[in-house]
């Protein structure tokens, strides 16, 4: 599998606006002619770019006052575009450099030993997965990413290092296209069966039953430690150096939702339809059960809900 986490530099096509245009915005004064000499147009006074000049008067005229303004109104139009295009540059620089190489392996997924008496129905029976090398979010995507790609934030408790939450899986597909336009980089969901080989800590697992600890409020923000949302990174990481896998907001996954059969699967991605999306690693709202490395659920892709975001993967 070719992964692809490069650097951005000259990644981003900015638009210069308008020309060439006088930094001062003044424009030079003619000298009136005499009033007793004749005009060879038989005009008595001067059009140009920047207004009109009365031979009589020698004043300048509002439409120059105008043009002045509008001059004025572009810079700083200009300048406030590239301050932003300078902000988005850098954010989708570092995410990309937060993507975390992880190197593929086996593991048992659903309802492992150490999941004792929590583990529910759905996440059995525990079967054997094959997994190949992937990238992953080293932190959920925060809502300033997310708004300086979209342009919006419906995150109810709003804060830049915040994860993004409320938006639903649809939206986060419109956001991997034009994460892709602007850094010309694909991106997408990691699967459930990468999501939890991840969150276990892959090839270096501990096999705890939270994401790097079998001691939850080391690792997550649950209902048991926080009342809202927290500033992503803040907790411990897991074994691969990945942070809030569990607690803090819970997560889509790429797949649509099923049960779980026997067997051995090599790189599964779900069934090919289905009705729900599947989410994963719990979150601030919930309990210490719903933050386990294999508990799992499903909704609407049309559904957003102010404890749901998500990561990256490739």
């Amino acid at each position: 599998m070719c992964l692809v986490c490069i650097a951005m530099q000259g990644q981003t096509n900015v638009v210069r606006r308008g020309g060439n245009k006088s930094s001062s915005g003044t424009t030079r004064k003619t000298t009136p002619k005499a009033s007793n000499q004749k005009s060879t147009t038989g005009k008595t006074g001067y059009s140009g770019r920047q207004g009109k000049y009365s031979h009589s008067s020698g004043k300048k005229s509002g439409k120059s006052t105008h043009e002045t303004e509008e001059q004025e109104q572009q810079a700083f139009e200009n300048t406030e575009l590239q301050k932003h295009l300078a902000k988005r540059d850098e954010l989708m620089a570092n995410m990309i450099a937060n993507m975390v190489l992880i190197e593929g392996g086996q593991f048992e997924m659903g309802a492992t030993k150490e999941q004792g008496k929590d583990a529910e129905k759905n996440e059995g029976p525990k079967h054997k997965v094959t997994v190949r090398p992937f990238a992953i979010g080293r932190y959920e995507v925060t809502q300033e990413e997310w708004e300086i790609v979209m342009g919006y934030n419906k995150s109810q408790n709003k804060g830049d290092k915040m994860p993004v939450v409320n938006v639903t899986w649809n939206e986060v597909q419109q956001f991997l296209f034009r994460l892709k336009q602007i850094t010309g980089v694909t991106f997408r969901l990691p699967t459930e069966a990468e999501w939890e080989f991840a969150a276990r800590g892959g090839v270096n697992s501990n096999n705890s039953k939270f994401a790097g600890s079998p001691n939850l409020d080391a690792v997550g923000w649950f209902s048991g430690n926080c009342q809202g949302l927290q500033p992503v990174g803040l907790k411990s990481p897991n074994e691969l150096g990945l942070y809030d896998m569990s607690g803090n907001a819970m997560e889509w996954c790429d797949d649509w939702y099923d049960d779980y059969k026997r067997g051995k699967f090599e790189n599964p991605k779900g069934p090919s339809t289905g009705s729900t999306k599947v989410y994963r690693g719990g979150g601030w709202m919930t309990n210490d059960k719903n933050c386990r490395v294999s508990s799992r659920n499903s909704f609407d892709p049309d559904f957003g809900y102010g404890g749901l975001g998500f990561r990256l993967a490739q």
